[in-house]
């Protein structure tokens, strides 16, 4: 998929799953892009290398408050270092950091934290803790935007498609309608299906699909 895109001097973020040396050298020696991977127990060398310099963490490079939004309090503060990139065994790393996440429920009135460990090949100069802060936000900001979408809209945990390619299929076929109606400036993707639900020629005009939406040919 990346070979279709134009990634130079662009940062690609990703989860666990794809922080692999491979993609890491891929990414900076062939694209001349940059990486910002997570960190977790499928690379356990690693993962044991940042928890035992984190361990004693001191006071945070950078905090970010989140706005108080959905009645939630989330509190991200990140430390980040260099003296580690000689020493990782993964290409290209410029910088380690540790991101802890307090997140406070307001009207729950309960409390949880969550730690995520991570790499990225920019060094300082290019991306201070604010920079790696923010990027690591808006990795998961879509993340969950797209997964909650499919859980909630379509419901999709509960499908009974389960054999073959039906699966894979049918997730291709959610996210392609969910990139559909947003690349039409829909800021509601559930209340956007609603209201097309209801009206069958409106779905039509919604994608251009009738007579009177399609520009006509010049005669």
């Amino acid at each position: 998929m990346l070979d279709c895109l134009d990634i130079e001097g662009k940062v690609i973020t990703a989860d666990a799953m794809l922080t692999q040396g491979a993609l890491a050298t891929y990414l900076v020696e062939r694209r001349r892009a940059h990486y910002l991977f997570t960190v977790k127990g499928n690379q356990p060398t690693l993962l044991k290398d940042l928890q035992f310099f984190f361990q004693h963490r001191g006071e945070p490079d950078d905090v970010l408050h989140d706005p108080p939004d959905h009645g939630r309090i989330v509190i991200r503060k990140i430390w980040v270092t260099t003296e580690l990139n000689n020493y990782l065994n993964f290409p290209h790393v410029q910088q380690a950091f540790v991101i802890e996440r307090l997140v406070i429920d307001k009207k729950r009135g309960t409390t949880s934290i969550e730690t995520a460990y991570g790499i990225t090949s920019q060094p300082p100069e290019l991306a201070d803790a604010r920079t790696l802060l923010l990027t690591n936000r808006g990795h998961w900001t879509i993340e969950n935007c797209c997964h909650y979408i499919l859980d909630w809209t379509f419901d999709e945990d509960r499908c009974r498609i389960r054999t073959g390619y039906g699966p894979e299929n049918m997730t291709r076929l959610r996210k392609f309608a969910i990139g559909l109606i947003k690349s039409k400036g829909a800021s509601c993707v559930a209340q956007k299906m609603r209201q097309l639900a209801f009206n069958v020629r409106l779905l039509l005009d919604y994608l251009k699909m009738t007579k009177n939406s399609c520009p006509r040919s010049p005669s």
